[in-house]
């Protein structure tokens, strides 16, 4: 169990060695998908026709490294109120995955380009929406700066990575999804409820670089 700060060089380290250099093909992330499902090993229904999506695991480099949140606004028809990623749909016009992840980056909070610096890609995550998102983590310089457009982000904040790699705060909760009980990851921390595709990605970020 981790408890004792986490520095850059550990962090950075690991990045390195166990983050994907490339992100996932697609043949392969829909074989097996991570996903909302995973936990209760809920059965798929293929052939599967996801709609791609990229989300930004901002880490933050402070001397204790920090992982960069969003809250939702209360105003979106989807997930309002609730904390994410930067990220969204892939758009025909992105020449990658890592564009669309910079472009919903600059959109939704104003985080320019010039702060941002990639580490490596996560496992593919399908959500009960059909999204089936491609996690990239990049490395944050801690002088960013940022211009929220308020029809989508309420908020940002940050959470050390200390705390959310540390398995101990990775809690199971559970609510009736479609007539059944799901279970899913949450992390609770100062009034935040980070919970849903948001801490099953987290989770992954914590199995690849820490449980193994």
């Amino acid at each position: 169990m981790r408890t004792a700060p986490l520095d850059k060089p550990d962090f950075l380290t690991l990045a390195a060695e166990r983050l994907r250099p490339e992100p996932p093909h697609l043949e392969d992330a829909l074989a097996n998908p991570r996903g909302d499902h995973s936990l209760d090993d809920v059965p798929l229904i293929y052939p599967l026709s996801p709609k791609p999506a990229a989300v930004l695991v901002p880490v933050v480099m402070r001397e204790e490294p920090a992982l960069l949140l969003t809250e939702r606004s209360v105003h979106l028809r989807q997930h309002s109120g609730q904390i994410a990623f930067p990220g969204g749909r892939v758009d025909p016009t992105d020449a990658s995955i890592l564009d669309a992840a910079f472009r919903e980056a600059q959109e939704e909070i104003g985080l320019d380009s010039r702060f941002i610096a990639p580490l490596g890609y996560l496992d593919a995550y399908l959500s009960t929406t059909n999204y089936l998102v491609v996690p990239v983590v990049a490395r944050i310089s801690p002088s960013y700066t940022l211009s929220l457009n308020p029809h989508e982000v309420a908020d940002t904040f940050e959470v050390p990575m200390s705390f959310l790699m540390d398995p101990a705060r990775h809690e199971l909760h559970s609510r009736e999804w479609k007539g059944k009980l799901r279970r899913y990851y949450a992390m609770p921390y100062e009034g935040h409820y980070i919970w849903g595709v948001t801490a099953g990605i987290i989770r992954n970020l914590y199995e690849r670089l820490y449980s193994v």
